[in-house]
């Protein structure tokens, strides 16, 4: 093929496409919307080469590709002219093109940038970098990843960076080794939110009295306050107040015994309500005996039921002596029952006090009973054990459990007269 006929035929393919998406004109015979003027330039004369003007003949007209194109140009801007013979005479000439190229280049700018779509859609799917993309050494440095939030685990431990509230409550003191030992202690925590759920816990706290240091071990002991309702919280402070308990003693209460605002307003009165009747005691001793041991409203009832009745039964103390060694020793409640026994025998049947006497100084049976032997033994060898104050050379049971250091420097000071009868001191130490 020649070499002039290879642009030709490239733009007569490209007028053919056109010619294909114009629409057809309605009552026409099944040609589409024609432009005189790009038929007669498609068209060359016959006889005529392809090279000339299909408009002009001489040597001013335009070569054929260049009409080509400017036809093209005005079909697709819609602005083909109405077949009239002067305008196809003249389809080509440069006065009567040069408008309607600038109009449909006009046109054009207006049209939708469908590329542009095409690029916006496939930037949006550009998908994400692999991991297995090669990367320098300084951007791999600059990569900062965060730990992974453990699935499951045994302590709070792998989740205090993750969780806000444990951060802050570690801050406050609370040891979280000791609160995953509480049974489902560690999932409460996890899912409590600082901001709604403890901050408001923490100043009520602070309203009943605590203090900032006590915070912390409290929460240790009782973590379960922190899912508690306010409202609840405040109507059981509000009940100890009406029972006449003041503002430090209700602090002091709750700190000894953290699980008290634990306790609905019913079992803390059904709880006051049965020392008072079970003891005999008045309402001001009541309230006394629970000041100094807070604990025995939240503990177990059991345990004080039979302390009573072997103190009664086996014992032998009378009521209103049981009621004296309670309220001046509240731990004689609590105490075991092997070892409550075992001391009022070595002190009732061996050193010979008898029960009016115990009932005079309870404080005796919170002291270990290998102590009470081995100051026993020590007065009966230098033959001062003398628990009767009828009696001259009496050593009071307060002194035997409480202040036997002062009469340990006394003999001290005997015996330094006497360095060979020191032995005693060897045979039972200070404890």
């Amino acid at each position: 093929m020649a070499l002039w006929a290879r642009p030709v035929s490239r733009w007569r393919c490209l007028l053919t496409a056109a010619r294909a998406d114009v629409p057809r004109r309605p009552g026409s015979r099944g040609g589409p919307w024609a432009c005189p003027g790009l038929a007669a330039a498609a068209v060359p004369p016959a006889g005529k080469p392809l090279v000339l003007c299909a408009g002009g003949g001489g040597g001013g007209g335009k070569p054929l590709v260049l009409c080509a194109l400017q036809a093209g140009r005005r079909l697709a801007a819609g602005s083909c002219s109405p077949p009239d013979s002067a305008r196809r005479a003249s389809s080509c000439s440069p006065e009567s093109n040069l408008p309607s190229v600038q109009q449909g280049r006009a046109k054009v700018e207006t049209l939708p940038d469908l590329n542009a779509k095409i690029l916006d859609e496939d930037w949006d799917d550009i998908p994400p970098s692999s991991a297995l993309e090669v990367i320098s050494e300084e951007e791999a440095v600059q990569i900062i990843a965060e730990p992974l939030v453990p699935l499951q685990s045994s302590t709070l431990r792998d989740y205090v960076d993750h969780s806000e509230t444990l951060e802050k409550l570690v801050h406050l003191g609370v040891d979280l080794s000791q609160v995953e030992k509480r049974q489902k202690a560690g999932q409460l925590l996890l899912t409590l939110d600082f901001e709604k759920d403890v901050k408001k816990v923490l100043l009520f706290l602070k309203d009943v009295g605590l203090e900032d240091n006590q915070l912390g071990p409290f929460l240790t002991k009782n973590p379960y306050i922190l899912g508690e309702d306010l409202e609840a919280l405040e109507t059981r402070v509000a009940y100890l107040k009406s029972k006449k308990f003041g503002k430090s003693e209700i602090a002091q209460m709750v700190s000894r015994a953290p699980y008290l605002l634990l306790f609905s307003v019913e079992r803390l009165d059904n709880r006051l309500g049965f020392f008072k009747n079970e003891l005999g005691l008045s309402v001001k001793k009541t309230k006394d005996l629970v000041i100094r041991l807070p604990r025995l409203l939240t503990g177990k009832l059991e345990p004080v039921k039979e302390n009573l009745q072997v103190c009664q039964i086996e014992l032998g103390f009378q009521r209103n002596e049981i009621q004296q060694i309670v309220y001046k020793t509240p731990k004689i409640l609590t105490a075991s029952k092997k070892r409550l026994k075992q001391t009022f025998d070595y002190l009732h049947n061996i050193m010979g006090i008898p029960h009016h006497m115990l009932t005079r100084f309870p404080q005796v049976f919170n002291s270990k009973l290998l102590r009470i032997r081995e100051r026993h033994m020590f007065l009966a060898f230098l033959g001062r054990a003398q628990y009767d104050p009828a009696q001259p050379s009496y050593i009071s049971l307060d002194q035997l459990w409480q202040n036997f250091e002062r009469l340990e420097n006394w003999l001290m000071t005997y015996f330094l007269s006497c360095p060979l009868l020191s032995f005693p001191f060897i045979l039972f130490p200070k404890s």
